[in-house]
């Protein structure tokens, strides 16, 4: 392969990858009112150390893919128990296949370390969130606000 071409594919593969990340970043802006609710909720029920890319709170551990530059950060990380929770909030995405590969990498990795993996989920979003839970074959159930 030429080396010219080869860089093109991978400049245009980060341009897709930087487009794709902003996406997920623009749904978690538009929907940041539904973010502080729900940590107003982990708080009512006793969540300490609670992490979230919010103003106000800590941000949690981000995590690279090797080999890429594509970056995976939970929506809120809190303790509960001596245990730690990870929670996504699921909301109507734009790149519904981006979101389930984050979903897939959490369930991987809370369940390695023997954590914990939640959804949260709104009202008018229960049936995308169940059909990614079920397209992922994961047998969880949403937390509905």
């Amino acid at each position: 392969m030429n080396k010219n071409i080869f860089n093109k594919v991978l400049t245009e593969k980060s341009i897709k990858n930087t487009y794709l990340y902003s996406m997920i970043a623009q749904d978690k802006l538009e929907n940041e009112v539904f973010l502080k609710e729900s940590l107003t909720y982990l708080e009512n029920l006793g969540f300490d150390n609670i992490q979230a890319d919010v103003e106000g709170y800590e941000t949690p551990k981000s995590y690279l893919k090797m080999g890429s530059d594509i970056t995976i950060t939970p929506d809120i990380v809190a303790e509960k128990g001596g245990r730690k929770h990870y929670f996504e909030i699921s909301l109507k995405s734009e790149e519904p296949k981006l979101l389930k590969s984050k979903w897939r990498f959490l369930d991987v990795l809370t369940r390695m370390k023997d954590h914990r993996f939640k959804i949260i989920t709104r009202r008018g979003h229960y049936k995308f969130t169940q059909d990614m839970l079920d397209d992922l074959n994961l047998d969880k159930s949403p937390i509905k606000l």
